[in-house]
């Protein structure tokens, strides 16, 4: 007994649809015959993803959304390429995530301020544990957005170097562990030890 399946077109819906060839692997090509349908010819099963309906839009809208390139091939399951020239080619189209951020002049003024950072430093090593490398970090306390970061030693000179560079935040109160460094150049008003 034979079953029919009822085709509608992917973008308007249409059920005027006829066959069109085939695609050089013999997966069936269909026509949308509506007038005000954009799609021309369109597959039920694409042998590669990224030629589906709708994967343009999630590319965009994962970009939006802080995803990385290859996080969204990873995710899409899309070659990265194919991400890198979608985005491209929809550049003129997209919207700065804020609009209210200016870039900058030579009249602008931008006072920095930050009420609170947590400062603190990890380490680890390159071949062997002899061989260490810190990283120091001042994050926002509420946020837990970077405001600034230095490679180094475990030093002093290397804090003196992440402190001046949160100078210009006017930072009010900064959180620390009980290290000496801190103690040292951090005024005690200004200083909580975690």
């Amino acid at each position: 007994m034979p079953c029919y399946h009822e085709i509608h077109c992917p973008c308007c819906d249409s059920n005027n649809i006829i066959k069109s060839g085939t695609n050089a692997k013999g997966t069936q090509r269909y026509l949308c015959q509506s007038i005000d349908c954009e799609t021309q010819t369109f597959m039920l099963d694409y042998c590669y993803k990224a030629c589906e309906l709708g994967i343009t839009e999630k590319i965009v809208e994962m970009a939006i959304n802080g995803s990385g390139i290859r996080d969204t091939a990873r995710v899409l399951k899309i070659n990265k390429n194919t991400v890198i020239n979608t985005l491209k080619k929809k550049e003129s189209c997209l919207a700065q995530v804020n609009p209210n951020f200016q870039i900058p002049t030579a009249e602008t003024r931008v006072d920095l301020v930050c009420e609170e950072a947590e400062i603190d430093e990890q380490w680890s090593f390159v071949g062997n544990k002899s061989n260490q490398r810190w990283i120091w970090y001042a994050v926002e306390h509420s946020t837990n957005t970077i405001l600034a970061y230095v490679f180094g030693k475990r030093k002093n000179v290397v804090f003196k170097a992440l402190k001046a560079l949160l100078g210009p935040l006017k930072i009010k109160r900064y959180y620390t562990d009980d290290w000496g460094a801190y103690e040292h150049h951090i005024e005690t008003d200004k200083h909580d030890k975690r």
